[in-house]
């Protein structure tokens, strides 16, 4: 049963509608930017947390500057890595942290490369409280600013679509970040379905869901229309592979099967039994990462096995 706070923010976006539906979008927006509360947590998440802490103990932290907060950056040139190693950034999802990725980033520092993960803004070390596609982009690009360019991106969840957005230049006045290959780990295709699921979840009529969709164009410089990673990747020139599992409870293995659509430059592979987060710890996923983005298969030949999702689940 929804708690009664939550019906009071329902009723309220609903009489506010009538009222001033710009102002109840850029609230909605707001509501969705709004980044969970980072003193809440679990004891599973805690003990995440401490198995990663060795990991992360290895790196060295930087700060950047981005949208007036600070980004904790994480850089992995630990002793074993040759000078001018290729570089990959890596991306957490919504709600997680750079430790979370512990086991991927464990695998390509051992492997030599040159790792440099990212608190993304509102999560982790970082600053702030709130994180949208515009703010997030932004912060890659100051990191490629620092640390690029990268010999690939890889990115879980929000982060893989993130990835997907900051490679194509997606945000308005914010360049293109240069890499040769991408990883896409149980990441979402579709903004705007986000923005659909949103907006049935807090009943949102339909003049704010359009001030909302004008918000992100605003922020962005593109309509809410355009942010489909599956269209965006049409004609991409890079090799993107796309790791999912078929029971994944908070992506739909739909996205991934649209992601595959793109074009043969994308390859997708079925994790099975590895759920949403699971994925990250699978030793096997981390070593296909590895291997991919070592040595990737030419653009022509990456169409693979057929990515038919009734085939796969």
């Amino acid at each position: 049963m929804p708690s009664f706070g939550f019906m009071v923010i329902r009723s309220l976006f609903t009489v506010a509608e009538h009222l001033a539906p710009r102002a109840t979008g850029r609230a909605a927006f707001a509501l969705f930017s709004r980044t969970p509360p980072r003193r809440r947590i679990s004891p599973k998440e805690r003990a995440a947390l401490d198995a990663a802490e060795p990991v992360m103990r290895e790196a060295r932290r930087h700060w950047l500057k981005s949208d007036g907060s600070s980004v904790a950056a994480y850089d992995f040139a630990t002793g074993h890595t040759r000078r001018g190693a290729p570089t990959v950034l890596v991306l957490h999802g919504w709600g997680s942290r750079a430790a979370h990725m512990a086991g991927i980033i464990c695998s390509l520092d051992a492997a030599g490369f040159r790792v440099i993960a990212l608190d993304l803004p509102g999560h982790g070390e970082s600053g702030g409280n709130s994180l949208n596609m515009a703010i997030a982009v932004r912060a890659v690009a100051e990191a490629a600013a620092w640390f690029g360019p990268f010999d690939a991106v890889v990115g879980h969840s929000f982060g893989g679509a993130v990835a997907a957005n900051a490679i194509v230049g997606s945000i308005r006045g914010v360049d293109a970040v240069p890499a040769r290959r991408l990883v896409m780990v149980s990441s979402p295709s579709s903004m705007p379905s986000l923005f659909k699921d949103f907006g049935r979840f807090l009943n949102l009529g339909a003049r704010t869901q359009t001030a909302l969709a004008d918000r992100v164009e605003r922020l962005a410089g593109r309509p809410l229309e355009e942010f489909v990673v599956a269209s965006q990747l049409v004609g991409a020139n890079l090799p993107v592979l796309v790791l999912h599992a078929p029971d994944d409870k908070e992506i739909s293995a739909k996205e991934a099967v649209a992601l595959a659509g793109a074009g043969p430059h994308v390859r997708l592979e079925w994790k099975p039994g590895l759920g949403h987060r699971r994925i990250l710890a699978d030793g096997g996923v981390a070593a296909r990462i590895v291997e991919f983005v070592t040595v990737p298969e030419p653009l022509e030949t990456q169409a693979g096995e057929p990515v038919s999702l009734s085939a796969s689940v």
